[in-house]
């Protein structure tokens, strides 16, 4: 071999160690592996959509050509009495491709579990949840429970005061949820829940009771529903939401703005696109006749960042920002 075909075969070992050095790593953030790749999720957020008509309709049509990898709803599922004789025409009419395992009389379910709902007052006002029990299966203890999705650890909360384990900050399922988020290892933590701890509605408004402390916990993002209408929150360093236009047919009026209220819109139904990977998150707002209302954007802070919130979840920091939000 000549001297310049060794040259050309020792340049061609260091393209191809190179190149496989590009391929096999990706740039890691604090707490994660070298060789971790970045994990997206899209999914779709409805609430106080249980009802059988046309906004239902129109909303879960919307909410099927996005493709979703899953569905959250922030409760009031089943209208008016959260009935088993209702539950599969206000739900499985609609969403029975997400369900699993999917019992009901509409078609096929889906093959693995895409439908995670929240409890609201109208799915208990028979006095017990035994219909949403029976018809779905759901982890943990059904009311209120936990899973992970790609680089987001969700936290499902039961807001009625009829919940056995309470829903007030010191309750048992507070303590649990406070317990869960300090464990957390995942990127984001998003909990929901049917009532707002903090609205600008006129008819509900903001429930006391559960203005738990969300951020000092570790929580980035609390989404509720209750008020039919769209809301936008920031505050304690973190994002809330409300989000009820999901297909009951009536829209209700704002009051005076909470501290922090940042987009307020009641015009017509819609539901929440979010995206999330291991640097940003960003939520939509688009309403049935696909019109784009809102889109906000959070992205990971550096290390030193998530090191205060580590000590925040310890009680040994005060809250900070965790993280730069973004309009988008």
């Amino acid at each position: 071999m000549s001297i310049t075909q060794k040259s050309l075969a020792v340049k061609i070992v260091i393209i191809l160690t190179m190149l496989l050095a590009v391929f096999s790593t990706t740039s890691a953030r604090p707490g994660t592996s070298a060789r971790q790749t970045v994990v997206a999720i899209r999914f779709a957020v409805i609430g106080d959509f249980g009802k059988s008509n046309q906004y239902a309709l129109d909303v879960s049509n919307l909410v099927k050509g996005w493709k979703p990898g899953f569905v959250i709803t922030v409760g009031d599922n089943n209208y008016p009495n959260g009935e088993a004789s209702t539950i599969d025409v206000n739900i499985g009419q609609y969403y029975h491709q997400f369900i699993y395992p999917y019992t009901g009389s509409y078609g096929a379910g889906a093959t693995s579990r895409r439908f995670f709902p929240a409890l609201g007052n109208h799915d208990w006002n028979t006095g017990n949840v035994q219909a949403h029990l029976n018809y779905f299966v759901l982890p943990g203890n059904e009311r209120y429970y936990d899973y992970i999705r790609g680089p987001v650890h969700f936290f499902v909360l039961d807001s009625e005061v009829l919940e056995p384990d309470g829903n007030t900050s010191t309750s048992i399922q507070a303590m649990w949820l406070k317990g869960k988020l300090a464990a957390s290892t995942s990127t984001w933590n998003v909990v929901y829940l049917h009532h707002p701890p903090y609205s600008s509605g006129r008819t509900h408004g903001s429930n006391t009771n559960l203005q738990w402390p969300y951020a000092t916990w570790g929580a980035d993002v609390v989404i509720a529903g209750h008020d039919h209408f769209y809301e936008r929150i920031s505050r304690d360093g973190i994002l809330y939401f409300v989000n009820g236009l999901g297909g009951h047919a009536t829209k209700y009026p704002f009051g005076t703005p909470v501290v922090g209220s940042k987009k307020r819109y009641n015009g017509d139904h819609g539901a929440m696109l979010v995206y999330a990977n291991t640097t940003r998150m960003t939520f939509k707002f688009i309403t049935r006749t696909g019109v784009l209302i809102d889109a906000y954007t959070l992205n990971v802070q550096p290390v030193s960042v998530k090191v205060n919130r580590d000590l925040v979840r310890q009680g040994l920091h005060n809250v900070p920002s965790f993280r730069n939000v973004v309009p988008r």
